[in-house]
């Protein structure tokens, strides 16, 4: 068996996850599904907090952004130094450590132009992004800076790959669950409620696979969160499960231009902005903390269940009865409570603890799972999920130092 680590830091920019699993190459060249050992948690540096957030928003220049991208790098160095120490991990025993990076700019493709571009149009390299739907987006955190410093072989930036074969990228969460539940004898669905909330529909056939950005997962409740009550989240939705839910606000919230882009659609936080929030705060500013609070818990529940239909057949959805939940939003009981009300009738909503994955550290064991794929030159795309013409290796690799052959004297 191979001993993993993964590290995620989502849209939610809550902290840096580390995990340790184990796995190995099954029959079928598939890596096995990960057994999850440990993980832990780290905060962020403020000082690099406080360089990152306005990255978010195109407020930093490109001297700033290229020395962000390695001081990225060594805080995420940090926390690995922090969870090996912590756990006495010899860390030349770690095939791969995988880390997606902290995006902070998504762009995805437009599928419509896609769809009607000629082979000839699509030959055109310099053109796909020039003035082309080809998708784009930006990690920091350095491959060479995080494998430098951790002694660890890492896997970083896994997205463009499938950008370049005109895929979304995001999610990613849906090669882990093929991995997971290939040998189920029915789908399996489930669910990432992050800054972002996304879904996904697994199956031993990746043709049949599908995975989508539903919206906001924790992002407008945090947003509000921050303004009512200085605090960086509803804790268990305690405030929320107080409140009511305003009709009136909910189908405001479901009037999000989010909803009107043709699917498949990626989001990221731009989308569901402070800007954005603290609109809507000031709109419905005669309604009780709790009430907005419970609204956006709704709103998040609402666009889960509005995306399901919008992307799942009736046949498909059919087939499945359980939607394993993952992410820092499956602690929010107003969130959960919403759902599984939403959700069409036999589907029951539970956690990923059942499948042995704590909720908030299934993102780090996808990302270490994508990078022993990757090391392995193990396809970990799923084109029908994604939209990409075809399936490729994700992922940058920068190899441990302790690995440099010849090194000879200095």
């Amino acid at each position: 068996m191979a001993l993993i680590m993964g590290m995620n830091s989502g849209s939610s920019f809550d902290g840096i996850d580390v995990i340790l699993a184990e796995t190995e190459i099954a029959d079928d060249g598939f890596p096995a599904p990960p057994k999850f050992l440990k993980g832990g948690s780290y905060d962020w540096p403020q000082k690099v907090r406080d360089l990152i957030e306005p990255a978010f928003y195109n407020k930093v220049d490109m001297p700033g952004l290229m020395r962000l991208n390695y001081i990225a790098g060594a805080a995420m160095a940090e926390a690995v130094r922090a969870f090996v120490n912590e756990n006495s991990i010899d860390v030349k025993e770690i095939a791969v450590l995988g880390v997606d990076g902290q995006t902070i700019y998504q762009e995805q493709p437009d599928h419509e132009r896609l769809s009607k571009m000629t082979n000839m149009e699509k030959d055109d390299w310099v053109g796909r992004w020039l003035d082309g739907p080809y998708p784009c987006g930006y990690q920091i955190g350095d491959t060479s800076v995080i494998a430098g410093l951790t002694d660890i072989t890492t896997v970083t930036n896994f997205r463009q790959a499938d950008h370049t074969q005109g895929g979304n990228a995001a999610p990613l969460m849906q090669y882990l669950d093929f991995v997971l539940f290939r040998k189920e004898s029915h789908p399996v669905m489930t669910l990432n409620i992050g800054g972002i909330a996304n879904v996904h529909y697994a199956c031993g056939d990746r043709r049949e696979m599908v995975a989508f950005d539903t919206g906001p997962g924790n992002l407008v409740s945090n947003i509000f969160a921050t303004y009512l009550y200085d605090l960086p989240c509803d804790y268990n939705g305690e405030h929320a499960l107080a409140g009511k839910v305003n009709e009136m606000m909910l189908a405001d919230f479901k009037d999000h231009p989010f909803f009107k882009r043709p699917v498949p659609r990626s989001g990221w936080k731009i989308d569901f902005s402070e800007d954005y929030c603290k609109e809507m705060l000031n709109k419905y500013a005669s309604l009780s903390n709790e009430d907005k609070l419970a609204t956006a818990c709704a709103f998040t529940a609402e666009a889960i269940v509005r995306s399901m239909h919008d992307y799942i057949s009736h046949e498909k959805l059919s087939k499945a009865d359980v939607l394993y939940a993952s992410g820092g939003g499956v602690r929010n009981k107003a969130i959960m409570k919403c759902l599984q009300e939403k959700l069409p009738h036999g589907i029951r909503l539970a956690s990923s603890d059942e499948i042995g994955i704590p909720p908030e550290y299934k993102e780090a064991v996808k990302f270490a799972t994508l990078a022993y794929s990757a090391i392995n030159g193990i396809a970990n795309n799923i084109p029908a999920a994604s939209h990409a013409d075809k399936y490729t290796v994700q992922g940058k690799i920068s190899i441990a130092p302790w690995r440099a052959r010849n090194i000879g004297s200095l």
